[in-house]
């Protein structure tokens, strides 16, 4: 039987400049362009302001673990474990949170506070945004 491949984002107007920015290696959030709120996942009207002048803006690609979860299971032919699942809270703006995974360190070392850098994994025609931890934090 062949290995099934990895679950993927289905690309929309609304939401390919996220999944695809990583091609450029940077990560793209939708802000508003008037109150400034950064809005993920990408809507057309900025749920700040209501407005409707929101375009994508590039953040230098820093975060927190905001929580973790330690996967032993094989919950995905995919994935195998362990592995770390967190959400992050992007330094620019710590309401905007991202489900992800955590890699560059052992699993006892994934902790709320972990600081870390978004770096992207090309599958298919996605670029997914992995956090690479860094120990600080």
């Amino acid at each position: 039987m062949a290995e099934l491949s990895q679950p993927l984002p289905l690309l929309t107007p609304e939401n390919r400049f996220f999944w695809t920015s990583g091609a450029e290696g940077v990560l793209r959030f939708m802000r508003c362009q008037d109150c400034r709120t950064y809005i993920h996942p990408p809507q057309p009207v900025c749920h700040g302001c209501l407005g409707s002048h929101v375009a994508p803006e590039t953040v230098p690609g820093g975060g927190t673990v905001a929580a973790f979860t330690i996967n032993h299971q094989p919950w995905h032919p995919a994935f195998t474990p362990p592995y770390a699942l967190a959400i992050v809270e992007i330094d620019e703006a710590p309401y905007v949170r991202l489900t992800t995974r955590v890699v560059g360190c052992a699993m006892e070392e994934v902790r709320i506070g972990l600081r870390g850098m978004f770096e992207f994994e090309q599958v298919e025609d996605v670029w997914l945004p992995i956090f690479r931890a860094n120990g600080n934090g």
